[in-house]
């Protein structure tokens, strides 16, 4: 089954196994947290193991999976960072006559037609549900409702949320943490402006990221290198940072391929448009797919982050440079 947030929420404890997927890996996380908490499952009776772990300790894994607890109450075996070269094992253990714990698998963007996605939405015993990065309308939204329970926020300023929503949706638990920190500060002021979002924002390194995201894909290699190299000597994942790149080669995809232009803090908007002029279609696509190809070779292959973050991010502003170039020309 295909599910949304609501069946999420209400269906967790009717069903064998649920899949989690998606860029969005902060989401990722709460859904995790979310069944856990539904489910009532206590510390003892949660079996966590990596998919690269899957082989090893596959008996340890059947055992803890097809046995009742204990010490009474649910049980749950976690599965992160799982690919669709885990669909056999992950089906040998999902579909187990024995089985006795709810299974929750964790993953990065799987294609459709996959054998996880393929697996879990095709039965009525189990389900998968998307964890996609917010676009503009998710993350206004999100916003709005996040200070509002949380901190009784009346107002935001219009220049306040552009900064935000440009600044934000990469990753759900960094957005929840900030707007954590957001109300925190306004505390009894009932309203958000700019100002007070700036003075939030610098530890999280939003000068830079803009500085790389918006450097990058408008072809300012110099620039774009020297905001890479400020990030990551701020200790910066660079997980966390190609998830970002994700999410904005999507938004500028939205804007080639239906014009559709997001709202964007000023001082960041003209490279924006400029990189609309200058990155076609199809090699967008193709940024895209080599992301999703980067993150699972972090997941999978132990090769060294860093050295691959940076070789990419050099490619990618030479090409842009180089397709600016060729517009003028």
């Amino acid at each position: 089954m295909k599910w949304r947030d609501t069946d999420f929420k209400t269906g967790i404890c009717d069903i064998r196994a649920v899949l989690i997927y998606g860029p969005d890996a902060g989401q990722v996380d709460e859904y995790c947290d979310i069944a856990i908490e539904k489910l009532g499952v206590e510390k003892d009776n949660l079996f966590a193991l990596d998919s690269n772990e899957l082989n090893e300790k596959s008996d340890a894994l059947f055992t803890e999976a097809c046995s009742p607890s204990m010490f009474g109450g649910r049980k749950m075996v976690l599965i992160s960072n799982a690919g669709d070269s885990d669909a056999k094992n992950i089906s040998d253990l999902v579909n187990h006559t024995g089985l006795c714990a709810t299974v929750v698998i964790a993953a990065g963007d799987l294609r459709a037609g996959g054998g996880l996605r393929t697996l879990f939405e095709g039965a009525d015993n189990l389900a998968a549900i998307a964890c996609y990065t917010d676009d503009a309308r998710t993350l206004a939204t999100l916003i709005r409702n996040e200070l509002s329970a949380s901190a009784g926020i009346q107002q935001i300023t219009p220049d306040a949320m552009a900064y935000m929503t440009s600044h934000l949706g990469g990753d759900r638990g960094i957005t929840r943490g900030f707007l954590t920190k957001i109300a925190l500060y306004v505390n009894d002021k009932r309203i958000v402006e700019l100002s007070d979002v700036e003075k939030c924002l610098p530890d999280t390194g939003a000068a830079d990221i803009d500085e790389f995201l918006y450097s990058l894909t408008a072809g300012h290699v110099s620039q774009t290198m020297t905001a890479l190299d400020r990030l990551l000597y701020d200790n910066k994942e660079p997980n966390m940072l190609l998830r970002m790149l994700d999410s904005h080669f999507k938004k500028l995809q939205n804007a080639v391929v239906n014009g559709q232009l997001p709202n964007l803090f000023w001082k960041v908007r003209d490279k924006f448009n400029a990189a609309i002029k200058i990155w076609p279609e199809s090699e967008i696509t193709a940024v895209l797919m080599r992301l999703n190809e980067l993150e699972r070779q972090l997941r999978t292959t132990g090769m060294p982050a860093e050295i691959l973050l940076r070789d990419f991010a050099l490619k990618l502003s030479v090409r842009a440079y180089k397709f600016a170039v060729k517009r003028r020309n």
